[in-house]
């Protein structure tokens, strides 16, 4: 793993970057060769909830806004999703085929149980469950361990299904119906959560255009397409962004509508799982003004954060497909919402999202309360 003297150093004011987080922690273990950084963002609603992603950033400054965009983007995710928490993120700085050690997650958990509870964790981009059951040995405050730990397991399969439940309200939106076999997707990215979607419409009968760097993936859900009353047509990571369907589905990596991918995208609607898929608010002014209807991403991908929050008041499976379920109602909301007011659909999301945190700030904030949580802290 790389050494901080080998990583190019910050050149901007740290507080000036931070300055709209409560906290940021920077986390460094030379034994195991962990660095990371704990971004919390606000804590208006609750300790900051969000999970820890393992990438190899090229530098610290990259590495920092990832986590402080991310954060960020879960204080808008838990409020939006009427949950008890506010937005926290984490980010490893590493290669996750080569760099990881069981060592190295104890010591990362070591750094969460210093923060005693403003910051619960679990598995993102380039984790899994088996790392925070590392992790765990360290720390209570972690979240989304495998069932055989007392936690509530793979939290991808909710997030897929918001997926499906934010894709029945959009085609409900625009079609006048929530059926899903009738129409035609283009997938970016099959990992934990795109190649279930992938999966769900293949048996609903539709058609999807997939792209994935990894060609097994792509393989394997040709073979899944066989059984199937769908179709899948494999396409490059380019053409995903023109292909002739009438749903985008971004799977992958944020930032993906940009200036370069904009002006090709010609889909109805966009609805994806990917954290931060606008480059900037721009963007979604641009979607607008093109007629293209975007689903806030926030919205879309709440599944697996109402599964994570709620296993602290026990893992309740059908309980948590209820919460989730909401999903269809409130992105159907949202859209009524922003065609009345003639604006973006993020905007119309952030409003919703900045009552809720108002509404919380005019009666206490987490800094204040002298009540325990409703949840209990395992022993």
């Amino acid at each position: 793993m790389k050494q901080l003297e080998q990583i190019k150093p910050t050149t901007e004011n740290t507080f000036e970057k931070i300055a709209n987080h409560e906290q940021v922690m920077f986390c460094n273990d030379p034994t195991t060769g962990l660095q990371a950084i704990i971004a919390i963002h606000d804590t208006t609603l609750g300790p900051a909830l969000g999970g820890t992603r393992m990438y190899p950033y090229k530098s610290v400054d990259e590495a920092l806004e990832d986590a402080l965009r991310l954060s960020e983007g879960m204080t808008y995710k838990c409020a939006a999703s009427g949950l008890d928490f506010g937005g926290g993120k984490a980010v490893i700085i590493g290669n996750p085929e080569k760099d990881k050690s069981p060592a190295l997650f104890r010591a990362f958990g070591q750094f969460v149980d210093s923060l005693n509870g403003r910051f619960y964790t679990g598995t993102d981009m380039g984790t899994t469950m088996d790392d925070f059951v590392e992790a765990f040995k360290e720390t209570n405050f972690i979240n989304g361990i495998p069932e055989a730990y007392g936690g509530s397991g793979d939290s991808s399969i909710s997030t897929a299904y918001g997926v499906i439940y934010a894709l029945e309200a959009t085609n409900e939106y625009l079609f006048k119906t929530s059926d899903l076999g009738s129409r035609i997707y283009a997938i970016q990215g099959l990992g934990k959560v795109g190649y279930k979607v992938a999966e769900h419409l293949l048996e609903a009968g539709a058609q999807i255009y997939v792209s994935d760097l990894n060609q097994n993936l792509i393989e394997q859900i040709k073979t899944k397409a066989k059984d199937s009353s769908g179709e899948v047509h494999d396409v490059n990571s380019d053409t995903i962004y023109h292909t002739d369907a009438d749903i985008f589905i971004p799977c992958a990596m944020g930032a993906i509508i940009n200036d370069q991918t904009i002006n090709q995208i010609k889909v109805k609607a966009i609805v994806g799982s990917a954290n931060n898929q606008l480059q900037t608010l721009d963007h979604a002014k641009l979607l607008h003004n093109k007629g293209i209807l975007y689903a806030p991403d926030y919205i879309v991908n709440a599944g697996g954060l109402i599964q994570v929050a709620d296993e602290l008041y026990g893992p309740n499976h059908k309980r948590v497909l209820v919460k989730t379920k909401a999903i269809y109602s409130s992105l159907l909301d949202i859209y009524q919402h922003a065609d009345m007011d003639a604006i973006p659909t993020v905007e119309a999301a952030n409003r919703r999202v900045q009552r809720v945190l108002d509404d919380q700030k005019n009666r206490n904030n987490f800094y204040s309360r002298k009540r325990r949580p409703k949840w209990k802290i395992r022993e």
